[in-house]
């Protein structure tokens, strides 16, 4: 049996909307032109409590799937939905879908209507003539909480059956740095293949001596090196264990980065001009492009000299540009790190320079001289609760100044 998987589509992500139908639809309906099953491991929705003509967009996408003459047909379910359809069309909630527990999400709510299978906490069967295939599925759920769910769940295999388990997590081989994401030594034992999203670019891994496909998002959100590659689904054979990864038309999506050193804004600029142009060329459709710069702006000038939002306006018919300044500094800027980690500025103490601000202020406001402006400071700048200094500070403002 042939099984596509296509994961995290993302309707109504906001900023690339229209990307994320067209390609949502794109991709699933090539899909069910090649594969006998689709399964789709979280995250059809962006938000958890999507719009109604969002939702209309998934109807219209899976209503159309549903009428399709499927090579299989789902003949088992464990679910607590029930079963709507035996269209194969197989999917679980992702993060961005989830909801209080007890809760009907989007995903449940296309299930309900027939459009889809959720197989959440539970194992979906699909048969093609002699052959069955049964998935198990962990819907998206809080990363502290993976391990002790599947524990107490203990997903097993079906016996008699290629045996697939779908989720969707963070996954610490991957991503190494939270301790809470799962581990691959963490994932029930058992079964054939492992498929996953949560991850928007497309990785394989084995796990337990088998493999573990993620295909990645079908829509770019993260906006992260890594996204520059292709846009797509997965195809995987359960005859020889083969798969493939099969590409769709979406937004091209570059990087590059700008290293600078002592730049003034009008060099600046024009390299962020000439490195946009470069990227624009070539490209039929209106590519996303990210500038990263990096480096130091010539003294006497600050990263806001650079004007990148009016930059990025300056393009707007020919490309979706963002413009990274967070690692863009001024000789001035850094001055005044240094000053302030040394715990000074202008080499005048932090402290002392507060002490002399409130000093100045007091005056100004004609409060009595005599008063401690030095152990006023150190109450107001204590650890205490605000509460708390706020009634020394009247004391001692009291006892002082009569």
């Amino acid at each position: 049996m042939k099984i596509a998987i296509v994961s995290d589509l993302h309707l109504g992500y906001e900023r690339f909307e229209e990307d994320a139908y067209l390609q949502a639809k794109s991709a699933l309906e090539s899909a069910s032109g090649m594969a006998d099953a689709v399964l789709i491991p979280g995250d059809i929705f962006d938000k958890r409590y999507p719009r109604p003509d969002v939702i209309s967009q998934a109807i219209n996408i899976f209503r159309e799937l549903s009428k399709k003459e499927w090579g299989a047909r789902i003949v088992g379910y464990t679910g607590s939905v029930g079963l709507h359809t035996h269209a194969p069309i197989i999917a679980i909630p992702g993060t961005h879908e989830r909801i209080a527990e007890g809760k009907d999400n989007a995903v449940r709510l296309l299930s309900l209507a027939g459009l889809l299978a959720d197989t959440s906490e539970a194992t979906t069967t699909i048969q093609k003539g002699d052959e069955l295939v049964s998935v198990f599925g962990l819907g998206g759920i809080a990363e502290e909480l993976v391990k002790e769910r599947i524990a107490a769940i203990s997903p097993k295999p079906t016996e008699g059956t290629f045996s697939i388990f779908m989720f969707h997590q963070s996954i610490y081989e991957m991503l190494p740095y939270n301790d809470n994401f799962i581990k691959y030594s963490d994932l029930p034992k058992g079964f054939d293949i492992y498929v996953s999203g949560h991850m928007h670019s497309r990785h394989d891994a084995e796990v337990h001596g088998k493999k573990l496909l993620i295909p990645g998002s079908t829509v770019l959100t993260q906006m992260k090196g890594d996204e520059q590659g292709s846009k797509g689904f997965i195809v995987f054979d359960t005859h020889d264990g083969s798969y493939k990864f099969v590409q769709i038309n979406s937004r091209p999506y570059v990087t590059a980065e700008i290293r600078v050193e002592n730049a003034k804004p009008s060099e600046l600029i024009s390299r962020c001009e000439s490195e946009t142009e470069r990227m624009i060329s070539g490209k039929s459709t209106k590519p996303i492009i990210r500038l990263k710069v990096t480096g130091t702006m010539a003294n006497g000038f600050d990263k806001a000299d650079l004007q990148a939002h009016a930059l990025a306006m300056k393009y707007s018919d020919k490309a979706f540009l963002t413009i990274d300044t967070s690692q863009l500094s001024s000789p001035g800027t850094e001055l005044m790190i240094d000053e302030l980690r040394d715990g000074k500025i202008d080499d005048i103490p932090i402290k002392e320079l507060g002490m002399l601000t409130l000093y100045k202020r007091l005056k100004d406001a004609g409060a009595d001289q005599t008063i401690s402006y030095t152990e006023l400071f150190n109450i107001l700048s204590s650890q205490a609760s605000k509460e708390k200094a706020v009634k020394s500070a009247a004391e001692l403002l009291l006892v002082d100044g009569g």
